[in-house]
């Protein structure tokens, strides 16, 4: 944990990537091969799941340390982050446990099968015998909440230098339903069995947002597509059985089981490249049909028959077992559409259809249709193109409608996590219903990081009450919200919910007197939703 802790500390205490990527391939060198499992598993998201909720945490930190809870709390407001509020405010250690970071994720799951009076015992234990770092790094676990300014991207870089092997390799290596628990470091990393975990997907390849039109060249080098509002995923066939993979690297093929015949009429060896979409008489459903999908472990048939889904191709990353991904687009399009044309029109497999556009002009004033077909906008693809790993610039660019606006007031602020942790930047926001302020959605990203210094020094002299770590302030500032879709939402005051909320920018110019109505959003729901 020692070392773990020191390469936290490396990492945290700069912004620049070098210095990361050296600190972890210094790491990936030396550290025990267990832990450096464990150190790639926590980096890709596969960390352990909460154990303990953070109301009892408090509790006993506070009770540890000698302090009234409402003193805990004040100190926990101020520094934003409880893990590190913990770390700091317990006693000194009274010894001193030198484990490593293997010993105390195992000893998470020991305390996970005790009762209370027990695992509060454990917990005590552990940070009575840990240093401030490794204390707030066992607690961060504790949490469920671990998370470190590293992208798996930097992590994959850094274990190329340290292992000599080729990054894209490793990155297809590190894909997949492994888990510390399943594999070890030598048959995830060093060893090379092509034939191992057949349900492996490929990395995808990720576009950038367009900005100009001007910079891609001659429309007839490009093919476009309509960007759909589903699931990205890729769906693999592969000795005889099928799997189903989001871009986020979680596996969902239980959650749309009307995919599975799919196997039955693709090719051994082929994994397609494609959008999950709800769809009814050959057109898309909206988001919200399939939201009501998300989640689900396993779906009863009424949501069977109210949200059917399918496939909607994109690309061929695999055919007869052989990867493509090299070939042109336009090859590898060829191919798709050969495939899926072999597939019963009554199967739930389509291929996203090429737009058919002779120059900029007349792409520009489809695009203007997105909503109308449940679409985002267009994805376009350089017809020479390779399919790519992770997010590139070039070859693909997704071209977007632009977003929905509404003018909203902030009514309450709660600070943010990690290097924001001592920032209010977490907002929610209230429309107009006659005199009164109606809550509909929050919002956390947009600003710079000088505007959120500037809210959070207003929102510390402006606090009316305070519920944990939400600040209820003073209504008096006006923000343009920018949001993909909005949807009808049972489960808020307001009646709707908004899909990707984010700050547009800070109206400094408009009183609150004039900030959008509820009226205004049911008005653009019934347009949009």
């Amino acid at each position: 944990m020692k070392d773990f802790a020191a390469l936290f500390t490396r990492v945290d205490e700069t912004t620049k990537t070098t210095v990361k990527v050296a600190a972890l391939a210094d790491y990936f060198r030396t550290a025990p091969d267990d832990d450096k499992l464990w150190t790639i598993a926590l980096f890709s998201g596969r960390r352990p799941k909460r154990l303990i909720t953070a109301a009892r945490l408090r509790e006993w930190a506070a009770e540890r340390a000698n302090l009234p809870l409402w003193l805990f709390e004040e100190s926990y407001s101020i520094v934003g982050d409880l893990a590190e509020t913990i770390a700091l405010i317990l006693p000194d250690p009274s010894s001193t446990a030198d484990h490593s970071l293997t010993h105390w994720i195992n000893e998470l799951a020991r305390l996970s099968s005790l009762d209370d009076d027990a695992r509060k015992a454990g917990i005590l234990a552990a940070w009575d015998s840990l240093p401030t770092t490794q204390r707030f790094l066992f607690t961060k676990l504790l949490t469920g909440g671990f998370r470190i300014g590293v992208s798996q991207k930097l992590m994959t870089r850094a274990l190329a230098q340290a292992t000599g092997q080729d990054e894209a390799e490793l990155t297809h290596k590190l894909m997949g339903n492994w888990t510390p628990q399943t594999t070890t470091w030598h048959n995830l990393i060093e060893a090379h069995d092509p034939t191992a975990d057949l349900s492996r997907p490929y990395p995808f390849y990720l576009a950038y947002g367009l900005e100009d039109l001007d910079d891609l060249g001659p429309a007839t080098d490009w093919n476009a597509e309509w960007k759909w509002d589903g699931i990205r995923g890729q769906f693999i066939v592969r000795a005889g059985d099928h799997h189903l993979w989001s871009r986020g690297e979680d596996l969902m093929t239980d959650r749309f089981p009307e995919l599975a015949q799919l196997k039955d009429y693709l090719p051994d060896g082929t994994v397609i490249d494609g959008e999950v979409l709800a769809f009814r008489n050959e057109a898309p459903l909206s988001f919200n049909a399939l939201q009501s999908r998300i989640g689900r472990k396993t779906v009863p048939k009424k949501l069977l028959t109210e949200a059917p889904v399918i496939l909607m191709a994109y690309d061929l990353l695999e055919d007869a077992g052989t990867d493509i991904r090299a070939q042109p687009f336009a090859d590898r399009r060829a191919r798709l559409a050969q495939i899926v044309d072999a597939v019963p029109d009554s199967a739930p497999l389509r291929l996203s259809p090429a737009v058919d556009f002779a120059d900029w002009t007349t792409l520009t004033a489809l695009r203007e249709t997105s909503r109308d077909r449940n679409a985002e906008g267009f994805m376009l693809k350089r017809l020479d193109s390779p399919y790519l790993s992770g997010r590139k610039k070039g070859d693909w660019w997704k071209w977007k409608v632009d977003p929905l606006t509404i003018d909203a007031v902030m009514i309450y602020a709660q600070a943010g996590s990690g290097r924001r942790a001592n920032l209010f930047t977490d907002y929610t926001f209230a429309v107009w219903q006659g005199n009164d302020l109606v809550p509909f959605t929050k919002a956390y990203s947009g600003l710079t990081d000088a505007e959120f210094r500037q809210i959070t020094a207003w929102v510390r002299k402006n606090t009316l009450q305070k519920f944990g770590p939400v600040r209820q302030v003073k209504p008096e500032h006006v923000f343009e919200l920018a949001f993909e879709g909005i949807q009808a939402s049972p489960r808020h005051k307001s009646g709707v919910a908004l899909r990707f909320p984010r700050m547009l920018r800070w109206r400094h110019d408009k009183p609150t007197s004039e900030a959008n109505t509820l009226d205004d959003l049911k008005e653009m729901l019934d347009t949009y939703g």
